[in-house]
């Protein structure tokens, strides 16, 4: 019989299961993962941003954890040699009507007491000479890494602590009794005192399978990428993003350079109709189902369809998806683009439309379930876990107030 049984072997499960065993180096603690290696999905399609916390609400679980994450994970790349670049990010308007948007997340990210600066026209060109805008917040705390390398690291340091490490092992029934929470696999049936669900795109469904009925389900969003041809790289040297929609929960088509040298421009954002559909013609009858048949998203599709149309114009057209890149970068031409792979967002939906904004965890008797973790989570992801912890340690009200 094992301490904790982690569902998922995503960033967010992997940090869960290390820090239990900092905490408890005695305990037994038990990884599934269904895939045949870790970070298979979310996290080994993350566009690899080390957040700094500036969008997001102050005072929200979101804010602290992005802030606090981002010292963390940089802390523990440095500790353990794993590659990361602090390239610092620019926040740039394009038009007037933008300027006072800017203002506000200038306002926001103060509040969230982070290093941050306004920077002008001409301090813009200075420091990224092909970006056009008008005015610019820069973020010196943004970073990149591959969250892949992260997550080897946090397996690797598992196994070293004692914990057990499973691959190929889909969690079916989970059922509670008493003292005890039972997960049936493929690979054979597992018992513990406390289950930890960290399934990510199913993390709504693992709930349910343990008698947690959700007050959400997960919709997955497909962001779709370009990449610049290397001999165009030149035009990119931080991470460059527009100001944010408010009214829409994207970020917008952004430039992000990556550990390796390449040059990401996206993601636009299209409803997929697989929770793993990493492809345009990838479909899964029962994901396609259950999105069609939850009142929830078309609630949200009724308060965004003008935003969702131009996502799935750019999807389909190139051309759209170069126009939104050159209001950054005017220079930027379609043969300068190559196609990238593409990430899924599980992000979760309430039944009213509105979408969960912030981290989303439910508990039962014995199972603690993260049911939205989208960005900034990878950067988060030590906190997350330590939060857990915390939780069961009995310590509510610090971790997740």
């Amino acid at each position: 019989m094992y301490d904790y049984i982690i569902i998922g072997g995503g960033i967010v499960g992997l940090s869960t299961g290390m820090a239990l065993l900092n905490d408890n180096p005695n305990a037994r603690v038990l990884v599934l993962e269904k895939d045949g290696s870790w970070a298979q999905q979310q996290t080994g399609h993350n566009s690899g941003v080390i957040h700094s916390g500036i969008y997001y609400k102050p005072g929200s679980l979101k804010a602290r954890m992005a802030r606090e994450g981002n010292r963390s994970m940089v802390e523990f790349c440095e500790r353990h040699g794993i590659e990361h670049d602090i390239c610092g990010k620019v926040i740039v308007a394009v038009k007037k009507e933008e300027i006072p948007l800017l203002d506000r997340l200038y306002r926001r990210g103060l509040d969230n007491e982070l290093d941050i600066a306004r920077i002008s026209a001409d301090e813009l060109k200075e420091i990224e000479p092909h970006v056009n805008g008008l005015e610019a917040i820069r973020v010196a705390t943004a970073g990149i890494v591959d969250y892949k390398q992260v997550c080897f690291k946090f397996a690797s340091l598992i196994q070293q602590m004692g914990g057990e490490l499973l691959l190929n092992a889909k969690a079916g029934k989970i059922t509670e009794s008493g003292k005890r929470v039972t997960v049936e696999t493929n690979r054979g049936t597992y018992t513990s005192r406390f289950l930890i669900n960290c399934a990510g795109l199913h993390s709504d469904r693992v709930a349910q399978n343990s008698g947690i009925q959700p007050d959400m389900k997960i919709v997955p969003f497909r962001g779709e990428y370009y990449e610049l041809k290397p001999e165009k790289r030149y035009l990119v040297k931080h991470l460059i993003y527009p100001v944010p929609n408010p009214s829409f929960p994207f970020l917008g088509v952004h430039f992000t350079r990556m550990i390796g040298g390449h040059v990401e421009a996206g993601p636009n954002a299209v409803l997929s109709l697989k929770r793993e559909g990493y492809n345009k013609t990838d479909f899964s009858l029962r994901d396609f189902a259950e999105i069609m048949t939850y009142p929830g998203f078309w609630r949200l599709a009724g308060k965004h369809w003008r935003e969702g149309m131009e996502e799935m114009h750019r999807s389909f057209r190139k051309a759209a998806f170069v126009q939104s890149l050159q209001q950054l970068i005017p220079s930027i031409e379609e043969k300068d683009l190559i196609a990238a792979p593409a990430g899924v967002r599980a992000q979760a939906v309430k039944v009213d439309g509105s979408l969960v904004d912030d981290f989303h965890i439910l508990f039962g008797e014995n199972t603690v379930h993260v049911c939205n973790a989208p960005s900034p989570a990878a950067t988060a992801s030590l906190q997350i876990g330590q939060a857990i912890v915390d939780y069961l340690a009995g310590q509510k009200g610090q971790c997740f107030s």
